[in-house]
């Protein structure tokens, strides 16, 4: 081979390494960008998961007439923050950070002429003031101590529904993000859970 054609070749062979640096150099942080945001999406579905676990065991545990771990007076709210707690750090998830949602569910009080499960106005259940990090619907604290369940609707007769009455547990937890180069960078968002449980003495 003449040297005339050796250097083609090698002007080829440095064109095309220039080439591959300089897509190299566009497509890695494109690539780790979506990296990135794979792990926190993944974060959020994870912690999304555990919430919606926390609120279905603090729901059974309202529900659930007596509690063996509990002192002389069975409060079902202190039930379900208990179970939630729990929960949450088996997850190595502060509950601390828990608070009541910013809308509650429209939740009706129990009934057998209910016509919807769903109130609005004045007429949906309060969250009961024993918890603020979370919000139990269907306990009355008026009776005196201990507190009793007096339940939400869960199916409406009216509506075809079996007239079932429970519990409802919600709450929401904070979740930032952390995607450079985008809108959601730093954004906290409030990832919601709630639970319904149909209450034990039906």
């Amino acid at each position: 081979m003449d040297l005339h054609a050796s250097k083609k070749w090698l002007d080829l062979a440095s064109g095309t390494r220039g080439a591959e640096i300089a897509e190299t150099a566009m497509i890695l942080p494109l690539l780790f960008v979506f990296l990135i945001a794979v792990f926190w999406f993944g974060q959020a579905f994870r912690i999304y998961g555990t919430i919606t676990q926390a609120a279905r065991q603090g729901a059974r545990a309202a529900v659930t007439p007596a509690c063996a771990t509990c002192a002389s007076s069975n409060d079902p709210s202190a039930n379900a923050w208990a179970a939630v707690q729990s929960t949450m750090q088996a997850a190595h998830l502060d509950p601390t950070q828990l608070k009541q949602p910013t809308t509650l569910p429209p939740l009706c009080p129990c009934s057998t002429n209910a016509s919807s499960t769903s109130c609005t106005g004045g007429g949906a259940v309060s969250c009961d003031s024993g918890e603020t990090n979370i919000c139990v619907q269907g306990v009355n604290r008026t009776g005196g101590n201990p507190p009793v369940e007096s339940n939400v609707e869960l199916s409406a007769p009216l509506q075809g529904g079996a007239g079932e009455c429970g519990i409802s547990v919600s709450f929401q937890y904070p979740y930032s993000f952390w995607l450079p180069f985008s809108a959601l960078n730093k954004q906290t968002i409030e990832l919601r859970a709630q639970a319904e449980m149909r209450a034990e003495s039906q």
